[in-house]
């Protein structure tokens, strides 16, 4: 019979621990050490402590950067977390030398850093630069939304916050007249009722509290927008998981080692408004690199996200080569058209948007004569000519309306109209003629249809996808703690410097 030596995984041992020997070369931690002990400037965070005549000795801004950005490139986005690793994980000892800081020493320390996270933040893209890490020949731009700390259940305009304020009224009331009109309730159903009254009274002041002390969001149509009780400045968000309370976050990145060069996040700014400061800062940080004039040669590329007339025309006065998608780039390309998994995948998007609704009749269902300016639909009736010249996007169209007395009485009218007709028939339009001033839409679509302009572009995906994939998938960094657009941001540029310093890992020793 065999005869094994004994399992001894339980039993407590001493070990003799050399801190100095656990941080090995080639490891991120060891990069990680290597770049804040002897490259970074912490002297901007002195200024924060004035404990030299007297108090309690701080911890390290060293030690801290060490182990929140390790705790960060391991998925640890809780300060609680962090501080545990600090107490039981050697790897961290080693990082702070056997201190264990308070969980709330690490949330303060990251939610101060605003001033602090730039000069940081470039001093890492100089070492990147050194190592030949950055290329400067394409940059990516795109944006990856992100869970905020804050709940979508109290997000709403001031009006529907309102009326939530008053159902949690009603429904605390409803509790208080329940014990008034029964008597002999239990001590437990006494406690349990008073803790839900309690709770429903705390719900409705937070609200009233923040009605009073602060102004409703106006959108860009004028028009009031969701605010949000807990996190103002997060915002309401649609991904493919469905709707999120969150942040997006916005970066830039070179494609020779997908480098992020720029990083920001926002909130209730829609994706199209995030591209031009993100461009200005993207030339502040390359002048800072010593190389201002990259833009005379770099490439640029963008999703649909980002495309419009306003960041075209913004585009063409930077010097960057600009290829820019719209969104209906993918159904202009040959290569789509005979693509069954495009479709089916585009029907699913369209079916989901649509909340199963059928499709629609589009512009080619109708027929229309450009000689005698006549149209027809579907159904077979004649609509009305109601304008000759419409212009839009530099571009004229003459419009057609169908009669309302066919239109409501029409068998195909599910299949034409979202809703039934009231005031006005069906309306499409059609091209007729350009007008002399191609728009920056037209240009871009041309150029970006053309082969050199859908190669180009093919590049987008490799130079920036993988980046945001390391970042929520294999880093874990799915969910944002802080709360506040400064707070956030900085939590977001540590994210991408965790990022930066993993592609030194190899660089290092």
């Amino acid at each position: 019979m065999a005869n094994y030596k004994p399992d001894l995984s339980c039993q407590s041992k001493f070990i003799p621990i050399d801190f100095s020997q656990q941080i090995i070369p080639g490891t991120f931690e060891y990069a990680l050490a290597h770049i804040v002990d002897n490259h970074l400037d912490l002297s901007g965070f002195e200024d924060w402590y004035q404990n030299d005549k007297g108090g309690a000795a701080a911890y390290s801004p060293s030690v801290m950067l060490k182990i929140i950005l390790f705790g960060y490139s391991l998925g640890f986005i809780s300060s609680r977390r962090i501080a545990n690793a600090c107490e039981t994980n050697i790897t961290f000892m080693s990082l702070t030398g056997d201190t264990q800081p308070h969980y709330t020493s690490i949330a303060a320390f990251v939610a101060r850093m605003k001033n602090q996270i730039e000069p940081l933040f470039t001093q890492v893209l100089m070492i990147c630069d050194k190592e030949g890490l950055i290329g400067r020949h394409m940059f990516a731009i795109d944006g990856c939304k992100i869970k905020s700390n804050a709940s979508k259940e109290y997000s709403g305009t001031f009006e529907e916050l309102k009326r939530k304020e008053v159902k949690l009224r009603k429904a605390s009331q409803r509790i208080l007249a329940r014990h008034q009109a029964q008597d002999g309730l239990s001590g437990d159903e006494v406690s349990h009722d008073l803790k839900q009254k309690a709770k429903l009274d705390n719900s409705a002041t937070k609200i009233s509290e923040f009605l009073a002390t602060h102004q409703e969001k106006i959108g860009s149509t004028g028009k009031p927008i969701k605010s949000n009780v807990t996190d103002n400045d997060s915002a309401k968000m649609t991904t493919s998981k469905g709707t999120i309370q969150g942040y997006n976050g916005i970066a830039i990145n070179d494609d020779k080692h997908q480098i992020i060069l720029q990083a920001q996040t926002w909130g209730s700014v829609g994706e199209q408004q995030t591209l031009k400061p993100a461009i200005e800062q993207l030339n502040n940080q390359l002048s800072k690199l010593g190389t201002p004039k990259a833009f005379e040669t770099a490439k640029f590329t963008a999703d649909s996200g980002f495309h419009s007339e306003a960041n075209l025309a913004y585009m063409a006065t930077t010097g960057l080569d600009s290829y820019m998608a719209d969104t209906q780039f993918r159904s202009r390309n040959p290569l789509f058209k005979t693509s069954e998994t495009y479709h089916t995948e585009q029907e699913k998007r369209r079916l989901k948007r649509s909340k199963g609704r059928p499709r629609l009749f589009s512009r080619e269902s109708f027929h229309f004569d450009p000689i005698t300016n006549i149209c027809i639909c579907p159904a077979g009736k004649t609509l009305w000519r109601q304008s000759t010249r419409i212009i839009t996007q530099g571009k004229s169209y003459i419009r057609f309306t169908g009669y309302l007395k066919d239109c409501r009485v029409c068998p195909l009218q599910n299949e034409c109209m979202r809703k039934p007709p009231k005031s006005t028939g069906r309306q499409v339009q059609f091209l007729t003629e350009k007008v002399q001033n191609i728009s920056h839409s037209d240009r871009m679509k041309i150029k970006i249809d053309s082969a050199i302009g859908r190669r180009q572009y093919s590049k987008r995906l490799g130079a920036i996808e993988p980046v945001f994939g390391n970042i929520t998938v294999n880093k874990g960094m799915n969910k944002f703690t802080l709360r506040g657009q400064d707070k956030v941001n900085t939590q977001w540029q540590m994210y991408c410097l965790v990022h930066n310093i993993e592609k030194l890992r190899s660089r290092l020793h």
